[in-house]
């Protein structure tokens, strides 16, 4: 069972109530549906956008950053919350050029670093602690990144994992693929463990979302 869990009328209204974005980012919307590749999408990306506002966000670390979609809503949180660092992480090179072009052209090249590797070992090698985590790596190392991530996020700081829903998988009892019992198993993990204080977030293909005690 792999489907669309939210209703089509449903994901247009809610996209529909995500202000205007700048072309550069349309731009990138049309080239992830023409490619088929999975971003957040513009009403996960506005959610992102207002928690790291919300937890005033200077430092932001993504864990699997895709051509940088996700990473220009953290990026804008951060310049207007006053500047900062946001983290773009991810294994292919092509990738990694390609969200520089994006995201230097959305006025963002001071704020950016970017890193081509594994992400779990750029996190637990990356100086300081962070403001914000988003996750969205290879479902299958979910639980192996939680015990880093809560070694590397400040107490009060907000995590994001994608895909806690994972297309539907997640509900099928028979699925015990690597990819879905890894999102069961980070889910398992964060619910009921009392330094986190979680809830999931049914939009698009599901975001958790949690405060780090």
């Amino acid at each position: 069972m792999v489907t669309e869990l939210l209703a089509p009328h449903l994901k247009q209204y809610l996209e529909s109530l995500v202000p205007a974005r700048p072309p550069e980012m349309q731009a990138m919307e049309a080239y992830a549906r023409e490619v088929r590749f999975p971003i957040i999408g513009p009403a996960a990306g506005q959610f992102c956008y207002l928690l790291a506002r919300i937890v005033g966000a200077r430092r932001v670390f993504e864990m699997g950053s895709g051509f940088g979609y996700s990473t220009a809503w953290f990026a804008r949180a951060v310049q207007e919350n006053g500047g900062g660092t946001v983290s773009h992480v991810v294994w292919d090179e092509g990738l990694s050029r390609r969200a520089r072009v994006h995201l230097a052209a959305l006025g963002f090249d001071e704020i950016i670093q970017y890193h081509v590797g594994e992400a779990v070992e750029t996190l637990r090698r990356a100086d300081g602690r962070f403001d914000l985590i988003f996750n969205d790596i290879d479902k299958e190392g979910y639980p192996d990144s939680l015990p880093v991530i809560a070694e590397k996020l400040r107490p009060g700081g907000i995590l994001i994992v994608d895909n806690m829903f994972w297309q539907g998988r997640v509900f099928v009892s028979t699925d015990r693929s690597p990819a879905t019992q890894g999102v069961r198993e980070l889910t398992r993990m964060i619910t009921s463990d009392p330094r986190w204080i979680p809830s999931v977030v049914p939009i698009r293909d599901g975001l958790l979302v949690a405060s780090r005690v």
